[in-house]
């Protein structure tokens, strides 16, 4: 395994909710990353972990690898990949990504 695959593991293993994004939660670069902080703003999430991939390349490239899935925005939880933008949009309408993050829909 690459030290870049390494240390993407640590992260997803470390924190029980992780997003790969464009920018940060407060400023989020690209309009699906906004949507998907949004989303886990609306499902309550208070213990989220972001990654700003603009900030490391390695870990840009890396973590499609790792994931198997070509765009970022990505979500982890609990160590499973969870999906991109459109995949939480989906999910949450239909009450899912409430349920797989332990909250009350």
């Amino acid at each position: 395994m690459s030290d870049v695959q390494q240390r993407i593991g640590d992260l997803v293993k470390g924190h029980r909710v992780v997003l790969f994004m464009k920018g940060t939660a407060q400023f989020p670069m690209c309009g699906f990353s906004g949507r998907a902080i949004q989303i886990l703003k609306a499902c309550g999430v208070s213990d989220l972990k972001t990654v700003n991939v603009l900030e490391d390349e390695e870990i840009r490239q890396g973590i499609k690898t790792y994931s198997d899935w070509p765009t970022i925005p990505q979500l982890f939880v609990n160590g499973e990949f969870v999906g991109g933008s459109d995949i939480m949009t989906e999910m949450y309408q239909a009450g899912e990504l409430q349920q797989a993050l332990g909250l009350p829909a």
